[in-house]
């Protein structure tokens, strides 16, 4: 793929023109990217306060005794969002579900440890340890590309 960028002063706004032979995966997923939504922030709810979370401050998002969480450096939060709906609203290149009630935000991820027979233990750079359950290892040693 090629990419070129051009300057132009007389031009007010932005201007994207894809060129291509036919309609290709790579093309369609690159105009659902260009149209998505960016800045999708996230309202998580502490002792009756709300506040904005980006979603690049998530270290973690679970579900736990039917609530769902955020985890943040600045403490955890709860979230009105059901898992399914935030998997759909957060950037799929930076965060991935591990299990059926917990999607980690892969920048924040310090290290993969595989050594557990059948499954991948998880440590977040904020000191959080998981684990990736049985179903989700193929995605994530995909992912990873091993």
């Amino acid at each position: 793929m090629q990419i070129e960028i051009k300057i132009d002063e007389k031009c007010k706004e932005p201007r994207i023109v894809v060129i291509t032979d036919r309609m290709t995966e790579e093309v369609s997923e690159i105009l659902k990217r260009l149209s998505e939504e960016r800045g999708q922030t996230i309202a998580g709810f502490r002792d009756d306060i709300v506040e904005v979370l980006e979603p690049d401050s998530l270290f973690r998002v679970y579900a736990s005794n039917s609530k769902v969480f955020a985890q943040t450096n600045r403490g955890e939060y709860q979230l009105r969002l059901r898992l399914y709906e935030l998997e759909q609203r957060l950037d799929r290149h930076c965060f991935v579900r591990i299990s059926n009630s917990e999607i980690i935000n892969l920048k924040k991820v310090k290290g993969f440890d595989l050594s557990f027979s059948g499954t991948i233990c998880v440590m977040l750079s904020n000191g959080t340890v998981t684990y990736v359950s049985r179903r989700y290892v193929a995605k994530i040693k995909q992912i990873l590309g091993i």
